[in-house]
C-alpha cells in the first residue's frame, strides 16, 4: 500500500479531477498483455478475445468501457501507446522527465514516463496542461511537416489504415529512420537495480512471467549494459538527423491489431513494443490515436513524434489529425 498519493495524481486531483479508482495492470508494469497472475486478466471490451495492451491495460479497457474520462499511465516501453492501440483509444507519452515520477513505483527509471489517457487527443490535451503544457497552434496539417517512417513494419490493413492517415498531410516525405539498435540491456539494468532486494526477498511471490523477465535481467553483462547505452546515445543522434526539416515522424503504434488473448506476453513481446520502445529510448513526446478499422475489423493506430520538448506541438498536430480524420473532440 503506497505511504502518499503520487505528484502527478495530486495535481490532477487539485485542478478538479477525482479519482474513480484503481485499475488492473500487468505486474510491476512489466509487460504487455495485463494478465496479472494476482488479479486477474484485463479484458478488452472490444473484443473479450483480445488483450488489452500493457502495462497500463485496465485503464485502456477502463476507457473504451466507458467507466472513466481519462486515466493515468506510465510508458517505459509503449505501456500507455500499446492499450491505446489495442482499445481504440488515445494515449500521450511526455518528453522524459514533464511529469512527476515521484510517488511512481518506478520500472526502468530512464525510460519510465507517466502520461495521460483518454478518449481523445482533446481530452489528453487537458491534463497534460495541468503539467504545464499548452497544444501549439495548428489551425490545419497544412502547417506541418511531416516524416513518415515504418509503415513497412506493419501487417497490411494497419498499413492501409496509417498511410492513409499520413496522406492527409500535405506536406510530407517518407524517411530512412532506423530503428534501434538492442536497447534491452540498458532496459533490463535498470530494471534488476530496481528489484534486486525485492526479488531477493520475496522472488516466490512474483509471477511467473516477470519473475523470468527479472532473472535475465540479472544476468545481463555489464558489457552488454555498455554497448546497449551507447547505442542508445547514437540512435538519438541518428534520429534527430532523420527529423531535419521535418516537425513530426508519423508511423504505426503497433504492428498489428490486437492479438489474440493467450499467446502470452514472451512471445508478443518483442514485436508488439518495436515502434513504441524507440520513443522511450529517445526521450521524445509520443502519441497514439485509432486511424481506422483494420485486420479483423479491430483498430488501427498511428502514432506521431516531435522532438524533446514538442509535447504541444506532437498535441496540436494531434488534434488536427483527429479532426481530419472525423473523430470526436470529446
Amino acid at each position: 500500500m503506497p505511504a502518499r498519493t503520487a505528484s502527478s495524481v495530486a495535481r490532477l486531483e487539485e485542478a478538479g479531477y477525482a479519482v474513480v479508482g484503481k485499475t488492473n495492470l500487468h505486474e510491476f508494469a512489466y509487460g504487455i498483455t495485463s494478465d496479472n497472475p494476482h488479479f486477474g486478466a484485463v479484458v478488452n471490451p472490444l473484443d473479450p478475445g483480445r488483450i488489452p495492451g500493457g502495462s497500463s491495460g485496465g485503464n485502456g479497457a477502463a476507457l473504451a468501457a466507458g467507466l472513466c474520462d481519462v486515466a493515468l499511465g506510465t510508458d517505459s516501453a509503449g505501456s500507455i501507446r500499446l492499450p491505446a492501440a489495442c482499445c481504440g483509444i488515445v494515449g500521450f507519452k511526455p518528453t522524459h522527465g514533464l511529469v512527476p515520477a515521484d510517488g511512481v513505483f518506478p520500472l526502468a527509471p530512464s525510460f519510465d514516463v507517466a502520461g495521460p489517457m483518454g478518449p481523445s487527443v482533446h481530452s489528453c490535451s487537458a491534463v497534460m496542461d495541468r503539467f504545464g503544457v499548452e497544444p501549439a497552434s495548428v489551425e490545419s496539417l497544412e502547417e506541418v511537416s511531416a516524416a513518415v517512417a515504418w509503415t513497412e513494419h506493419a501487417d497490411p490493413r494497419v498499413r492501409g489504415c496509417v498511410e492513409a492517415a499520413a496522406a492527409l498531410f500535405p506536406r510530407r516525405a517518407q524517411v530512412e529512420l532506423s530503428l534501434p539498435g538492442d536497447l534491452n540491456p540498458a532496459f533490463q539494468a535498470e530494471a534488476a537495480d530496481v528489484h534486486r532486494e525485492l526479488f531477493a526477498e520475496h522472488a516466490d511471490l512474483y509471477g511467473e512471467n516477470v519473475r523470468r523477465k527479472l532473472e535475465r535481467a540479472f544476468a545481463v553483462s555489464d558489457e552488454d549494459v555498455a554497448a546497449s547505452r551507447a547505442e542508445r546515445e547514437t540512435y538519438r543522434e541518428r534520429a534527430l538527423e532523420a527529423l531535419d526539416g521535418f516537425d513530426v515522424v508519423v508511423t504505426p503504434t503497433m504492428p498489428m491489431v490486437a492479438p489474440p488473448a493467450g499467446i502470452g506476453d514472451l512471445a508478443l513481446r518483442e514485436r508488439m513494443i518495436s515502434l513504441t520502445r524507440p520513443a522511450n529510448g529517445l526521450g521524445w513526446p509520443a502519441l497514439a490515436l485509432p486511424c481506422g478499422p483494420a485486420e479483423d475489423g479491430l483498430p488501427a493506430s498511428v502514432q506521431i513524434m516531435g522532438r524533446p520538448g514538442a509535447d504541444g506541438l506532437v498535441l496540436a498536430v494531434g488534434r488536427a489529425l483527429e479532426a481530419a480524420l472525423g473523430r470526436g473532440a470529446a
